[in-house]
C-alpha cells in the first residue's frame, strides 16, 4: 500500500477541525457533578496513593471503573490538579480516539475518503459528542474504546487474515471499556452493531463462533478484574454500592418506553438532516452504498430500542446512539454532494435548502443575539464579537452561494464552520451569561481555617462539586443513638445546609457560633439548594 496524500490530508483536517472544537475554551465552562466526582476520585487516587479502592470523599467509590479515573489522576499528577484544562485532557485525548476509530472504521467497512471525512465531521460536530469530549465522566471513555473494539470485530467478522490477532485486539478494547463503565457499551453499541451485522451480510457464526466467544472471554477477564480486586479486599462496601447502583436500573430516574425517540435531537446541527437519513424507504436507493447504510439504519435503531428497554433513563445515556446515527447521516450528505447540482426533484431541493438555510439564517442574526444576550458585556469581546460575525456573515453568503451554484458541498463545510464558530466565540462569552451575582467558591473555607487555625467538618451530605472547589475532603460528622458525635476541638468549622438552622439551633447550648460565609457554587441563575451551604465558626463556652 502507496503513500496516500490525499487521505493524510483528510486526517490533517479533521484533527485541525476536532482540535479547534474540543480545545476552545476548555476550561471555561463549570465543572459538573459527574466531572466533579471523577476530578476527586483521581485526585484522591494520588493524594492516598491508593489506586485499586476508589473513594469519594474519602469514603468508598466503587460505583464506577477506575480506568478514566486513573488516567485523569496521571493528567493531574502532570498538570497540576486545580488545572482545569489539564483535567479535561484526558477526556480531549479519548474523543480524539473516538474520532479517528470512526475514521478508520467508515473507510474499512467501503466509503471512500470524502465520505468517511465528511461522516466524520457530522460525527465530531453533533452536539452531545462534542459536548461529551469536553466532559470529564465515564461516557466517553467507555464508548470511544468500545468503538475501536468494533473496528476489530468488523475485521475479525469480515477478513479471514489475522483472525487471532483481530480477535485480541476487538478482546483487549472491548475489556478497556468494560473497565470504564461496565458492560454499558457492550450493550447499547456492541451487540445492536453484531445483530445488524449479521442482519445485512447474513453472517453464520458457527465458523468462528469459538473466536468470537474468545472475544468476550478476553474482554470480560480484562474487564472482570478490577470488581474482582475489590470485592475481595472490600467485600462489605461492594455489596452495598453495587446492590444500590443495580436496583436504581428499575427504580431512579424511570421514563416511559419512548422516551429516547427524539435521540436525533441530541446532534444539534443535523436534527434534520439525521431524521431525513433514517427514512430507509426514501433513501435506500439513492446511496452509492446500499447494503451500508441498511446496516447503519438497523445499527442505529437496534441500539436506541435497547437502551429504551431498560428502565432507568437519562438524557447522556444517549451518547453511544450518536455514533452510528452519524454513519447514516453521512450517508445522506454524500447523496447531497453528488447529486443537489444535478437534476433533483423540485421538493427535495425545497426540503434541503429548508434543512440547511436555518444556518444562513442563524449566521445573520448572529450578532443581535449576541448583542441581545450579553447587554454591556459586548465591551469586553468586542474584537472576538466582529471577528467572529465578520466570520460568519462570510460563511453564510458561502452556504447561499452554494445553494445558487448547486453545490451542496460548499454549502455542507460551511454548515460545519457555523457551528465552529459559535463554539469558538460563545464559550469564551458565556461567562458574561446568565452568571449569578452571588457566586461565592468554598475555596474560600480554606481561608478560614488558616485565619483561625481550625479544622473543618459537615454534617449534611456534601455535593460533589463543593468538595471539589474546596480542593480537599471533608469529614462528616456521624450520629450515633441519634446524637452528633461532635470534634474534640475547642474551635472548629462547621458547613451545614444553608438556611437550616435546627441543627444549629441544638448546638447554640454548648457553643458559641458565627456564621462566616454563604458557600454558593450555582454559576448561572439556576439556583440549586444542593450547592450552597452555610459556613459556621463554633467555639466551645
Amino acid at each position: 500500500m502507496g503513500f496516500d496524500l490525499k487521505q493524510v490530508r483528510k486526517e490533517i483536517m479533521l484533527f485541525i477541525v476536532a482540535g479547534i472544537l474540543l480545545f476552545s475554551g476548555l476550561d471555561k465552562i463549570e465543572v459538573n457533578i459527574m466531572e466533579a466526582r471523577n476530578f476527586i476520585s483521581a485526585r484522591e487516587m494520588v493524594v492516598n496513593k491508593e489506586f485499586l479502592l476508589t473513594t469519594l470523599n474519602n469514603e468508598p467509590r466503587y460505583q464506577k471503573p477506575p480506568l478514566p479515573t486513573w488516567m485523569t489522576a496521571l493528567s493531574g499528577s502532570i498538570f497540576k490538579f486545580d488545572s482545569l484544562y489539564g483535567m479535561r485532557l484526558p477526556v480531549v485525548a479519548i474523543t480524539f480516539l473516538l474520532l479517528f476509530a470512526f475514521f478508520y472504521f467508515t473507510k474499512l467497512i467501503g466509503l471512500n475518503p470524502d465520505h468517511s471525512f465528511n461522516t466524520s465531521l457530522v460525527l465530531i460536530t453533533s452536539f452531545f459528542i462534542f459536548f461529551a469530549g469536553r466532559d470529564n465522566n465515564w461516557d466517553m471513555y467507555t464508548h470511544s474504546f468500545m468503538m475501536i473494539s468494533i473496528f476489530f470485530m468488523w475485521k475479525f467478522l469480515s477478513e479471514d487474515l489475522h483472525e487471532v490477532r483481530n480477535c485480541v485486539l476487538s478482546g483487549l478494547f472491548l475489556g478497556l471499556s468494560f473497565l470504564c463503565k461496565g458492560p454499558v457499551s457492550l450493550y447499547v453499541l456492541m451487540l445492536p452493531f453484531i445483530l445488524s451485522y449479521a442482519i445485512v451480510y447474513h453472517f453464520s457464526f458457527r465458523k468462528k463462533i469459538l473466536l468470537l466467544l474468545g472475544i468476550f472471554a478476553v474482554g470480560l477477564a480484562i474487564g472482570s478484574s478490577w470488581y474482582i480486586y475489590v470485592f475481595l479486599k472490600d467485600p462489605v462496601n461492594f455489596r452495598i454500592i453495587t446492590g444500590k447502583e443495580t436496583s436504581n436500573w428499575t427504580s431512579y430516574e424511570l421514563k416511559p418506553f419512548y422516551y429516547y425517540w427524539n435521540f436525533f435531537i441530541q446532534t444539534g446541527l443535523w436534527t434534520i438532516p439525521s431524521v431525513t437519513s433514517l427514512i430507509y424507504p426514501y433513501l435506500r436507493k439513492r446511496v452509492d452504498n446500499p447494503k451500508e447504510y441498511r446496516f447503519a439504519v438497523l445499527w442505529t435503531l437496534f441500539s436506541v430500542l435497547s437502551l429504551s428497554i431498560v428502565p432507568e433513563k437519562k438524557a447522556r445515556y444517549l451518547l453511544p446512539v450518536l455514533i452510528p446515527l452519524a454513519l447514516t447521516t453521512g450517508f445522506y450528505i454524500e447523496y447531497l454532494i453528488k447529486e443537489f447540482n444535478k437534476n433533483m426533484g423540485r421538493k427535495e431541493t425545497i426540503w434541503t435548502v429548508f434543512n440547511f438555510g436555518i444556518l444562513i439564517l442563524v449566521g445573520f442574526a448572529y450578532p443581535a443575539i449576541v448583542i441581545y444576550l450579553l447587554k454591556d458585556g459586548i465591551k469586553d469581546f468586542l474584537i472576538l464579537f466582529i471577528s467572529s460575525t465578520l466570520i460568519m456573515y462570510l460563511l453564510s453568503w458561502l452556504m447561499i452561494r452554494g445553494f445558487l451554484q448547486r453545490n451542496f458541498r460548499k454549502v455542507f463545510y460551511s454548515s460545519v464552520g457555523i457551528f465552529m464558530i459559535i463554539v469558538i466565540s460563545i464559550i469564551p462569552m458565556r461567562s458574561h451569561l446568565y452568571t449569578n451575582p452571588g457566586f461565592a467558591p468554598a475555596r474560600e473555607v480554606q481561608s478560614f481555617e488558616k485565619r483561625y487555625n481550625i479544622k473543618s467538618y459537615a454534617i449534611q451530605e456534601i455535593a460533589p462539586e463543593i468538595i471539589w472547589n474546596l480542593g480537599k475532603p471533608v469529614i462528616m460528622l456521624k450520629k450515633k443513638d441519634d446524637n452528633l458525635i461532635l470534634p474534640y476541638e475547642n474551635r472548629f468549622g462547621l458547613v451545614a445546609a444553608a438556611g437550616d438552622s435546627s441543627v444549629i439551633r441544638d448546638l447554640r447550648i454548648n457553643f458559641k457560633i458565627e456564621k462566616k460565609y454563604l458557600i454558593d457554587m450555582n454559576y448561572d441563575l439556576k439556583n440549586k439548594d444542593r450547592l450552597k451551604k452555610d459556613y459556621y465558626i463554633l467555639t466551645k463556652y
